[in-house]
């Protein structure tokens, strides 16, 4: 009974497990065509598959079986990378798996990561540009991507820099003694007194002056021929001897000794320096007192060195302090001073501000804000649109189709969030302000040669030599050539290797005995390199 049990058992399970394949094969079978179905055509046969190719439009629509088929439609034409496919009309860029899309292949052939053929990349299709990249309408909008024309316009702006007052040097007037006296007066007792212009600063005792005013005095009550000369000698001696003009003025005028004279404030202002005091001997040429005017100040900001080229002297500034609540002071940048702080990086301007109430003194804070001059016109784009990579500034240009293309710009100024762009855009185009970053990762996952971070290729200064020569082996990327004598190069007459140039550069179907005209350029440690070759016709026989 047992037996009978399992035996019965067994035959059970053996028919689950048929009739579960035979549905998983019949599931897989309607999965296949109605994938089939959705790409536009049967994948069943090669034929059918081959005939949807031929009369697709774009490349870009074909399922993986079709692209599958058009590869192994260019293995049995011997296309490749480079050629026209006559069946689509379009140039073949590449062949890639897309299970692995960031490699790419120069030839149609099984895929080296997955048990299928590879597919096909052409040029000038919507997903297949080597130089854009296409994003649908719907994951536009999925992705946020924001997109701002390129407008035309000039960015004025202004600088801010702090600073500190200080006094204006070209207002400090030093005052000293004209000759040996005693000072016997001050009329200001300390530093940092104010004084109006013309008010008296000392009384000096000079007896230096006594003989010379006498001299000159004695002469006077002379009269006859010759007295007037004498009369000059005497004033040209009290002028030597330190007198002021005013002073010789009295002593004419009154006819009497003034040995006492009244040293005068030459303009208003404070005193900033006091040196002497009452009682104190003066020697000639000896500093007495210094005076510093208050009718206008400098004003040092630290401006940082990126922006200071930006500024010109005579532009205008206007300055607030918080010792000056409510009040804003007018000046002008007086020049940038020729020294760069090397820890901050700044270059102090300094700025002459007008202080006609003398609220402005030494020490205090002030914030300054400097115009620029009125800049050019030029092209502006948002600056979120714009991406440093270190070596260049690149930015994202949305084209029709919705096709994305990055684009190396030389940026300007920034200013208010609008940055200058003074080559690589053209007024009307459209950059991406977001997402340009998603857009560079489905380049890099497609492999196309436009990318953010991608560095241009260095332009060639080799110098490049051009001569007729025959083809005797191909080897890989690799000709031997036979070539005539190169005067240029100092060579004779031989055979030689030289790297060829990319296929897509390459006539079709070199062979051994083709002449050619080849452009070459040489390179350290390898064979020359052509740049480009075009077949020559046969010469005629005679």
């Amino acid at each position: 009974m047992n037996k009978r049990t399992s035996f019965i058992a067994l035959a059970a399970l053996a028919a689950l497990v048929a009739v579960g394949g035979g549905a998983w094969r019949l599931g897989m079978q309607q999965g296949m065509g109605t994938t089939s179905q959705a790409g536009g055509s049967s994948a069943s046969t090669p034929t059918s598959a081959s005939a949807s190719t031929s009369t697709s439009d774009d490349p870009s629509l074909w399922t993986i079986p079709q692209g599958e088929d058009a590869t192994r439609r260019h293995i049995r034409e011997s296309l490749k990378a480079g050629d026209v496919d006559p069946a689509t009309g379009r140039r073949i860029l590449n062949y890639h798996d897309p299970m692995v899309p960031g490699k790419n292949f120069d030839a149609p052939a099984k895929s080296p990561f997955m048990d299928m053929m590879l597919v096909p990349r052409y040029a000038g299709s919507d997903a297949a540009d080597a130089s854009s990249v296409t994003v649908s309408p719907r994951i536009q909008q999925n992705l946020g991507l924001r997109t701002a024309p390129v407008v035309e316009g000039s960015l004025v702006s202004e600088v801010t820099a702090v600073g500190n007052v200080a006094w204006n040097e070209r207002e400090r007037v030093e005052l000293s003694s004209r000759a040996m006296g005693f000072v016997e007066k001050l009329h200001v007792k300390a530093a940092l007194d104010r004084v109006a212009a013309g008010a008296p600063l000392a009384e000096l005792y000079v007896p230096d002056w006594v003989a010379a005013q006498e001299e000159y005095l004695a002469l006077a009550r002379l009269s006859g021929d010759g007295t007037d000369a004498l009369q000059d000698a005497a004033r040209q001696r009290m002028r030597q001897a330190g007198m002021t003009p005013a002073h010789i003025q009295r002593v004419v005028a009154s006819g009497a000794v003034h040995p006492r004279f009244t040293l005068t404030a030459p303009i208003a202002g404070i005193v900033s320096e006091l040196m002497v005091r009452e009682g104190a001997t003066a020697m000639p040429g000896m500093a007495l007192m210094r005076l510093q005017g208050t009718r206008t100040v400098w004003a040092e900001g630290a401006v940082p060195e990126s922006q200071a080229a930006l500024l010109q002297p005579g532009a205008r500034v206007r300055t607030t302090s918080p010792g000056a609540p409510g009040q804003t002071f007018e000046g002008q940048v007086q020049t940038l001073l020729p020294e760069v702080d090397a820890v901050t990086r700044t270059i102090r301007a300094r700025v002459e501000l007008a202080n006609p109430q003398g609220r402005l003194v030494p020490g205090m804070l002030v914030s300054m804000r400097l115009d620029r001059p009125q800049a050019a016109t030029t092209l502006l784009v948002p600056s979120d649109a714009v991406i440093h990579t270190g070596r260049r500034s690149v930015v994202m240009v949305a084209e029709d189709g919705g096709r994305f293309r990055p684009v190396e710009v030389t940026a300007g100024l920034e200013v208010g969030g609008q940055t200058e762009i003074s080559a690589g855009l053209q007024m009307g185009q459209r950059v991406v302000l977001s997402g340009q970053f998603l857009i560079d990762s489905e380049a890099s996952l497609r492999g196309l040669e436009a990318r953010l971070n991608q560095e241009p290729a260095p332009a060639s200064t080799q110098q490049r030599y051009t001569t007729d020569a025959v083809i005797d082996a191909l080897s890989g990327d690799t000709v031997t050539l036979t070539h005539p004598p190169i005067p240029a190069l100092k060579w004779p007459q031989m055979q030689m290797d030289f790297k060829l140039p990319p296929r897509a550069q390459q006539p079709r179907d070199l062979e051994a005995g083709d002449r050619l005209q080849i452009e070459f350029e040489m390179q350290d440690g390898d064979v020359p390199r052509i740049t480009s070759l075009q077949r020559v016709a046969p010469e005629p026989r005679r």
